[in-house]
């Protein structure tokens, strides 16, 4: 990240940050050595480090989705349980896969999800397990034992 620009760019990325996931998200996700992609417009697209993507910024809504590495920097910087999704080790190793979290197997989940929000999948013991959209608030996929509950993105494998 480079001149003022880029300083902008993580302010503003830190800001949104903290307003989807609580406050000091934005600081535990983005590093000052961020690099940012834009798109043709020059708005921020993706964040990366290294060569590791952190998040992705969804164009109809300015929200973040997690890439596997944003999702560890997360998962370290935000205490449990807020927006995790705790499965069986019955369902571990699926997840860790890619493959979506079923409300069955759902152990625990923070009652703050709501549907559409990007949480993390983890095992007992908050071992990060993948990243994904909620299909269901976190007292459903308490309270129900079908459906998807984690439309799992990205699994930690």
């Amino acid at each position: 990240m480079t001149g003022r620009s880029g300083a902008r760019a993580l302010e503003q990325v830190r800001a949104i940050a903290d307003f989807q996931f609580g406050r000091g998200a934005g600081e535990a996700l983005f590093p000052e050595e961020c690099r940012f992609v834009r798109s043709k417009t020059k708005r921020v697209r993706q964040v990366m480090l290294n060569k590791e993507r952190l998040v992705t910024v969804r164009a109809q809504d300015g929200r973040f989705t997690l890439g596997i590495e944003g999702a560890r920097r997360l998962r370290a910087g935000i205490p449990a349980p807020a927006y995790r999704v705790v499965v069986m080790e019955d369902a571990a190793e699926f997840v860790a896969q890619g493959k979506n979290a079923f409300a069955k197997h759902v152990l625990a989940a923070d009652p703050g999800i709501r549907p559409g929000d990007e949480v993390l999948v983890v095992r007992e013991g908050d071992d990060l397990l993948g990243t994904g959209e909620a299909a269901l608030s976190g007292d459903e996929m308490m309270a129900f034992d079908y459906g998807v509950a984690v439309k799992v993105r990205k699994g930690g494998k």
